[in-house]
C-alpha cells in the first residue's frame, strides 16, 4: 500500500516542525509540499530531503491551497498532513498492511496532541480524514480552515497521528488572529439550527472559555499531565477567549 500513497503537505514557516515530520516519511517515494513563500529555514530543509517536490503558490485560503496539492498528485491513494503531524511508526505499519483496492475509500486518523514532544493522555482534537483516494475527494471551506468531502466509504484507524507543533508562542498568536476572523464570519453567517452544539454554545460568547478549561482538565483528564496539562487548556481557552472578543467586535460594529 505505501507505493500507492503521496504524502502531501501544506507549508508556511516551519522550520521548527518540518524536520520531524519529514523523518517520517522517508518510506514514501515522493512527498508533494506546497510552499506559501516561506521566509525561515523551512526551504533549507525540504531541500535536504530528496523524495520532496515543492511547488510555492501565494496563500489565498486552505480550501484552494489543498485542492491546488490534490492536483499535483500522481498516486491513486493520498495522505493529507500539516507540517506539524508527525505520523507514528504504528500508523505506518497499519497502513501499509491495508489494501490497496477494498471497498474503503478514505480512512480517519486519530490524534495525540503533544506538548513540548510529550503526548497527552487525551485532547479535544477530533479524528481526520487523512488518507484518501484521490479520485474521491475535494476540499471544501469550513470556518477558518478546510473540510474534506469523500464520495465513498470510509473507516478509522487504530493507531495514532502525534500533533507536535513546537512554534513560538508569537507564532501561535499570529495563527489564532487569522483563524478567529474566519470562525467568527462562520459562526454569524450560519444559521442556529444548522450550527453544532459547540459552535452554539461559542455564539454566546460568555460560556465556551470556562466549559473548554474544565473540559481539557477533568473530562478529558489533562490535569493527570501535569503541567503538560494545564498549557494545553490554557492554550484552548485563551483561543476560545479571542473567538469570544472576536465576535462581540463583530455584532457591535455590525450595530
Amino acid at each position: 500500500m505505501l507505493k500507492q500513497i503521496t504524502p502531501l503537505i501544506l507549508i508556511y514557516n516551519e522550520a521548527p516542525n518540518i524536520k520531524r515530520t519529514l523523518q517520517q516519511l522517508t518510506w514514501a517515494e515522493k512527498i508533494i509540499v506546497i510552499d506559501s513563500y516561506s521566509t525561515d529555514k523551512t526551504l533549507e530543509i525540504l531541500n535536504s530531503y530528496p523524495q520532496v517536490h515543492l511547488l510555492q503558490r501565494e496563500f489565498d485560503t486552505h480550501t484552494r491551497q489543498w485542492n491546488y496539492g490534490l492536483e499535483q498528485v500522481q498516486s491513486p491513494w493520498v495522505l493529507s498532513l500539516d507540517a506539524d503531524y508527525i505520523v507514528t511508526n504504528e500508523l505506518i505499519s497499519e497502513i501499509a498492511a491495508l489494501p490497496v483496492d477494498g471497498k474503503i475509500d478514505g480512512y480517519f486518523a486519530r490524534f495525540k496532541y503533544c506538548v513540548f514532544g510529550k503526548p497527552m493522555r487525551s485532547s479535544i482534537l477530533p479524528p481526520r480524514q487523512v488518507l484518501f483516494r484521490k479520485s474521491k475527494v475535494t476540499y471544501i471551506d469550513d470556518g477558518h480552515t478546510q473540510l474534506l468531502q469523500l464520495f465513498g466509504n470510509s473507516a478509522t484507524l487504530s493507531a495514532y497521528i502525534h500533533h507536535d507543533d513546537r512554534k513560538p508562542l508569537n507564532r501561535w498568536l499570529w495563527a489564532q488572529d487569522r483563524y478567529t476572523v474566519l470562525e467568527v464570519k462562520k459562526l454569524l453567517e450560519t444559521p442556529t439550527s444548522e450550527l453544532s452544539l459547540g459552535d452554539r454554545i461559542r455564539r454566546q460568547k460568555i460560556l465556551a472559555p470556562f466549559i473548554i478549561l474544565f473540559y481539557c482538565l477533568i473530562i478529558k483528564g489533562g490535569i493527570l499531565d501535569g503541567w503538560h496539562g494545564w498549557y494545553y487548556a490554557f492554550q484552548r481557552v485563551l483561543a476560545e477567549i479571542l473567538l469570544s472578543i472576536r465576535l462581540i467586535e463583530a455584532e457591535k460594529f455590525k450595530t
